[in-house]
């Protein structure tokens, strides 16, 4: 009597599955990103920042304060106050960042998280890509409540986009500031006085709504160093809107895109290590 082995059939056997790290990192962070606007969209009022106060500045602006503030070397104030309310709206949206870090921390969805198999830093990466999604509709708000006031910039297409895409970049940079904020802040309403304490004063002593030429010396010299200022300067220059800043011999002024791109790498260089460096050490004390 013979006996006969069978060896499994290539159909009959699953093959062992194996996940690229990357793809699963990727993953992870879409995970995030797409949890963080599944609340946006349960709570629109979270956009408010992001769709109805960009427009109350602009009505504001325009109408009521632009009259009043002369542009050295001649041009329309619309003109020149765009790209300033763009780098205002931007600048001011990260506080949402630190807060909503914060919000997870204190209410222990950090910690929920440290039980899933998930690389632990898509947590701030998530958060970080909702929030550059959620400051692409804002600059889109900004750019058609400007042409709707009489905005008209006067370069190609490619340039107004870029213009478009630096101050965008350099706001995704502050949120990994802002992600620090909300990993050291002791409570949401804590990492909310971020704005008012840092990022309101940066954004209004800087030239985006007023030429730095109308200001006392000493307040001038750190205006035209201000990133703000050198964001909203380059995106004039790529618009080819008036930019007064242009007559400035401080470095920043002549070279607006040059010193945007730099100070935007230098932050997210700095602070995004840090980040993830705050972020490890709350989730394992």
């Amino acid at each position: 009597m013979s006996t006969t082995t069978l060896a499994p059939t290539r159909a009959g056997v699953r093959p062992p599955r194996t996940s690229n790290v990357l793809t699963r990192g990727l993953n992870d962070v879409w995970s995030m990103t797409r949890r963080n606007l599944v609340h946006i969209s349960r709570e629109p009022m979270q956009l408010s920042d992001v769709t109805i106060q960009p427009v109350l500045f602009t009505v504001l602006f325009v109408y009521i304060f632009g009259g009043a503030i002369p542009i050295p070397g001649g041009g329309n104030y619309v003109d020149y106050l765009l790209a300033g309310l763009l780098s205002l709206n931007l600048v001011t949206s990260t506080m949402g960042t630190a807060v909503g870090l914060s919000t997870d921390l204190h209410e222990g969805m950090i910690d929920r998280f440290r039980a899933l198999p998930m690389w632990r830093p898509s947590v701030l990466v998530g958060r970080s890509v909702a929030d550059l999604l959620t400051s692409c509709l804002c600059a889109l708000i900004v750019g058609l409540t400007g042409l709707a006031v009489g905005w008209r910039p006067g370069s190609a297409f490619i340039s107004i986009v870029g213009g478009f895409a630096l101050v965008l970049l350099f706001s995704y940079a502050l949120t990994w500031i802002a992600a620090c904020v909300g990993m050291n802040s002791k409570s949401p309403e804590s990492a909310a006085s971020f704005g008012f304490i840092v990022l309101f004063p940066l954004s209004f002593v800087s030239n985006a709504m007023v030429p730095t030429q109308h200001m006392p010396g000493w307040l001038q010299a750190v205006a035209n160093w201000n990133p703000v200022s050198a964001v909203t300067a380059g995106a004039r220059v790529l618009w080819d809107n008036p930019n007064p800043a242009s007559t400035i011999s401080a470095w920043p002024m002549q070279h607006p895109v040059e010193a945007s791109l730099i100070w935007s790498v230098v932050i997210m260089v700095v602070a995004a290590p840090l980040a993830a460096h705050f972020f490890k050490r709350r989730t394992t004390e």
